[in-house]
């Protein structure tokens, strides 16, 4: 063939110790308890109606879903979401494939946010043996122990262990799948790939995690809260590793996204909050809605009652409740998140904020409840 893939296998990989990074968890995390900056005019507004809407979808029991770009996870917020959640105000977690890796990162080593400007003109951005090596491994392993993307990783990093499966046990599973799930068959088989070609041992690998307790990841583990990822392949750095698996990912982010349309199939009544996230949230959203709404309909009920609240940087000066959709030769047409989340039907509200400011004031207005 005249075009050829690249052999990740001829790659050279830096270890994480040598890594300079711009964010270390025990100085820059944000406790539950600091102080918010105050939102102004429409914002604070707005805030108030999150607030009461969360406490009210509680009260009746329905669906909390916060979905939260990576820059969550980097600016320290991960005490306190787990606040929220130990608190039950939020039922279900999503975040985007950087943000689970930012979270490992930081359970692992105290550490993440490294310069890419700095190290890919070296070539070796992305270039971090450790997060290569531990989070595919967990991926393979996960997919086949049948869970999803975030799952894998969150009993990673809970447990501090991996448990490599016996080689004869899954050549033999392999060899003779008759009568045993397709899938995980499959899923044994890329697994055996993984430990022949790094030549891993069987039984329990232990992984220490010190920073375990800032983890999103592990913290909805043990508490059982659905965290959920949704990774696109190819933008996040444990694609650059040669132990990653492609099945894997796929694999496990199929069943997170099913995870994450079985949580909107309750968004009735409910709420789901869309933080910093531009792209994964939305795409996401609208899929797992058409979904839900398709299985209502044939019960021949819809869902209308749930609201959406977004909230980002941008500024915006358009009304999407009172006026709908903006022409396309208005500006905030293309406020893609916006616009989508608005022809899902239901009560979308738009929060120009810093997310640090909007989740304490969130957090701080539900305990005054």
């Amino acid at each position: 063939m005249k075009h050829q893939p690249l052999d990740r296998l001829e790659l050279n990989f830096y270890s994480l110790k040598e890594r300079k990074n711009r964010v270390a968890i025990e100085r820059d995390y944000v406790p539950p308890s600091a102080s918010p900056k105050a939102l102004a005019g429409e914002a604070s507004e707005t805030l108030e109606m999150v607030i009461e809407s969360v406490a009210a979808a509680r009260w009746k029991k329905r669906p909390v879903i916060l979905a939260f770009g990576a820059h969550t996870i980097k600016n320290g917020l991960g005490p306190a979401i787990t606040d929220l959640l130990q608190r039950d105000w939020i039922t279900h977690l999503a975040t985007n494939g950087a943000g689970i890796i930012h979270d490992w990162e930081f359970a692992f080593q105290g550490e993440s946010s490294e310069d890419v400007r700095e190290n890919i003109r070296k070539g070796k951005f992305g270039m971090w043996d450790e997060t290569g090596h531990y989070l595919n491994l967990a991926l393979t392993v996960g997919a086949y122990e049948g869970l999803g993307y975030g799952e894998s990783i969150g009993s990673f990093i809970e447990r501090e262990e991996l448990t490599i499966p016996d080689r004869a046990g899954l050549e033999e599973l392999v060899r003779n799948p008759s009568g045993n799930d397709w899938g995980k068959v499959a899923a044994a088989a890329d697994l055996l790939q993984t430990i022949h070609t790094f030549d891993l041992q069987s039984g329990p690998q232990p992984v220490s995690h010190p920073f375990k307790a800032y983890s999103i990841q592990a913290n909805a583990f043990r508490m059982g809260v659905p965290c959920t990822a949704h990774p696109m392949f190819g933008h996040d750095i444990i694609y650059t590793h040669p132990m990653n698996q492609g099945a894997a990912v796929g694999r496990t982010a199929e069943r997170d996204f099913l995870l994450f349309a079985g949580s909107i199939r309750s968004i009735e009544d409910g709420v789901y909050i869309s933080l910093g996230s531009a792209v994964m949230s939305p795409m996401i959203f609208e899929k797992a809605f058409s979904m839900a709404q398709n299985l209502s309909l044939q019960q021949g009920q819809r869902i209308s009652r749930h609201r959406v609240f977004v909230v980002d940087l941008a500024e915006s000066d358009w009304d999407w409740q009172r006026d709908g959709e903006p022409p396309g030769n208005h500006p905030a047409y293309y406020i893609r998140y916006c616009k989508t989340f608005s022809r899902v039907g239901g009560e979308m509200r738009y929060v120009t904020a810093d997310n640090r400011d909007f989740l304490l004031a969130l957090s701080q207005g539900l305990k005054r409840l």
